[in-house]
């Protein structure tokens, strides 16, 4: 049972939106958070969310061998991640008061059966007909509704995106590139680019100097010229980690099963714009996401986000490079280039 003026609050759960939608509505007051301890919290009775998570927990199957409430709550939506949560004991304490019952700590859990082979297997089956079969009359349909509405729940908020950027060229002799060098290949160089089709030129910037100088892959001793850009508030879509920013609140049983089936294609469409290609190989490789970023540009975006492969940082796609401000050019020393390898059997 609930201890008596006992609260909770958003950062206890980690999701957005039941942070912004729901917690605020039914806010008691600021303080202390009575299970993470964060100061300064909206407060909120536990009970007061139990129908949000009763439809949540009612998706999962019990199951012999499964995992527990938390366990399953933190894979699947990225709920408890806050340093205190992350202790099952400390979520399952909350959970307990959120559904005002024990019982269910003591049963295990699991996804829908099948829940996420669906949209991965349709996603691996047009990734192979873009590269190798048909290009632009696909057999298999593509459920562009769908994605818009997927794509709808990854938007960043541009209040939170750094307005400094950087572009990397290497430099080919002692004499550094110009401002106006520095930006976007003319249509007639722009080569294949993980989001752009060869003759469209996008350009590619990295959060940091280093990030950016990371993704042309320089050699040890090399000079590269660094460009810093400004950006003006952009409407991206962010794929760094499609499960950390959709959330199940709000939504009926059957809409939270099938979103559930959705993330790992969006995940899947993050590794697809991270991931090393080979450079004989670009041309084909990069066909499913350069045709998945088109639409993402259909449907009014400024750009797409993603993890860099070679760096911590981060990169962002920009579908109209005009809209990006050089500012200067900055000469860098390549002083160390570190390569790791795994052995294949």
């Amino acid at each position: 049972m609930q201890v008596p003026d006992r609260f909770c609050c958003a950062s206890c759960f980690g999701d957005a939106n039941l942070g912004d939608n729901f917690l605020v509505d039914l806010s008691v007051g600021i303080g202390t958070c009575g299970y993470c301890r964060t100061s300064g919290a909206a407060l909120v009775k536990p009970t007061d969310l139990r129908e949000a998570f009763e439809v949540l927990v009612s998706v999962y199957e019990v199951v012999d061998d499964g995992l527990s409430l938390p366990e399953i709550l933190r894979r699947d939506w990225a709920l408890f991640t806050h340093p205190v949560m992350q202790d099952d004991a400390h979520a399952k304490d909350l959970l307990a008061d959120v559904l005002d019952s024990g019982d269910l700590f003591r049963k295990r859990f699991s996804a829908p059966a099948g829940y996420g082979t669906q949209s991965l297997t349709k996603w691996d089956d047009l990734r192979g007909e873009m590269m190798h079969g048909n290009r632009w009359f696909l057999k298999k349909e593509i459920d562009y509704d769908r994605l818009r509405y997927l794509f709808s729940l990854l938007i960043e908020d541009p209040s939170t995106l750094s307005e400094h950027w950087h572009r990397a060229r290497i430099m080919n002799d002692d004499a550094s590139y110009t401002l106006e060098e520095m930006g976007a290949p003319p249509p007639r160089y722009a080569g294949h680019g993980r989001a752009n089709p060869a003759g469209i030129p996008y350009l590619y910037l990295g959060s940091s100097p280093s990030t950016a100088v990371s993704e042309i892959r320089p050699h040890t001793g090399e000079a590269a010229c660094v460009a810093d850009f400004t950006i003006p508030e952009l409407n991206a879509v962010d794929l760094r980690g499609p499960r950390e920013r959709i959330s199940p609140f709000g939504l009926e049983d059957d809409q939270v099963v099938q979103l559930l089936a959705d993330i790992p294609f969006l995940e899947r469409l993050g590794d697809e714009l991270t991931r090393p290609v080979l450079p004989k190989s670009a041309p084909f490789e990069y066909v499913p996401s350069q045709h998945l970023c088109e639409f993402i540009k259909h449907c009014g975006y400024d750009g797409v986000i993603y993890r860099s492969s070679v760096s911590e940082g981060v990169n962002i796609a920009l579908f109209h490079p005009i809209v990006a401000q050089g500012v200067a050019v900055h000469r860098y020393a390549v002083k160390q280039v570190e390569v790791h390898v795994a052995l294949v059997t």
